[in-house]
């Protein structure tokens, strides 16, 4: 009766080919479960660090405005907080550069874009990243205006 025991024992002593099958398709779901959620994080800290570094780029242009009384026009951008503006009389008040460095793209590696007086800031203006998707005009643009405009 031992050995009928032991030979019972060691058949069972290993995992069979079915169970191994289901504990790697259990594996297998997990791990795209968490691959789909890393993607959805990733998404939503591009768009944090858009809205970072558009309220880091206002400082410069509130303290440019100090000195200028004005924001740069739409046509000068975002350059000018680096290199004095061309125009002559108003080039004396630029006490800049306003940044140590050239104004970073935004997390999808493209320009944020700026106009003054801005459409939807009309007192201010407009900074915005195109978003993902690069389309100006769109739901996923990210910008210095309240949601919802």
């Amino acid at each position: 009766m031992t050995s009928r025991n032991a030979r019972v024992a060691r058949r069972r002593a290993g995992f069979t080919l079915m169970e191994l099958l289901l504990v790697l398709a259990i594996l297998v779901i997990l791990g795209s479960l968490a691959v789909v959620s890393l993607g959805t994080i990733s998404a939503g800290a591009d768009q944090d660090a858009a809205r970072a570094q558009i309220g880091l780029l206002e400082t410069p242009l509130d303290v440019y405005n100090l000195h200028m009384k004005t924001y740069p026009a739409t046509a000068e951008g975002l350059d000018v907080l680096r290199a004095p503006p061309s125009a002559g009389a108003s080039g004396q008040r630029w006490k800049g550069p306003y940044m140590d460095e050239a104004v970073p793209p935004d997390p999808w590696d493209a320009p944020y874009q700026y106009q003054f007086p801005g459409k939807r800031n009309s007192q201010k203006y407009d900074l915005w990243s195109l978003g993902p998707d690069g389309q100006d005009g769109t739901d996923d643009d990210i910008g210095n205006w309240p949601a919802g405009m």
